[in-house]
């Protein structure tokens, strides 16, 4: 389902923007979308002096968490990200980057599940929710965002 795809790119891209990230880019393709192979990309751009070496990793780690977030969401499933196939880069991601934040692997796993759970309720509600959604519906459209479409929508909505 390509709205599968479309939801968790934009949980990625939303979560950047409100965290201070510049998203160049937010894509889907909509042909290649079965399976762990499914294709969608996030790239965001970071002004590193404005973070704390702490903030920048939780930064990292809750827009790596947000994609499977907005799509457990959108799926109406509570699914633990570590054991979704598709969502394995973006698990694994999030646990490198916190191993900045907590070398232990029981409280790292912990933090994680925690900020799962933050942004399972922020996203959640309003208008967050209709802000990833109408990035989601336009990603369906287009397939394809830059920094300033993506931007005017979330803006219509936060």
């Amino acid at each position: 389902m390509p709205e599968l795809t479309a939801y968790h790119e934009a949980g990625h891209a939303v979560v950047a923007l409100l965290l201070g990230g510049r998203v160049a880019s937010v894509t889907i393709d909509p042909d290649n979308d079965d399976g762990p192979d499914r294709s969608g990309d996030t790239k965001v751009e970071w002004l590193r002096d404005r973070f704390s070496d702490k903030e920048f990793h939780e930064n990292l780690v809750q827009v790596a968490l947000a994609g499977p977030v907005a799509e457990m969401i959108y799926r109406g499933e509570p699914l633990h990200p570590g054991f979704v196939p598709e969502w394995s880069g973006d698990w694994r991601t999030a646990w490198e980057l916190a191993a900045g934040l907590h070398s232990d692997d029981q409280k790292r796993l912990q933090y994680l599940e925690l900020t799962i759970a933050q942004l399972h309720r922020l996203l959640d509600k309003e208008p967050y929710w209709s802000a990833l959604a109408a990035v989601s519906d336009n990603l369906l459209a287009h397939d394809r965002l830059d920094h300033e479409e993506l931007a005017d929508i979330v803006r219509a909505w936060l």
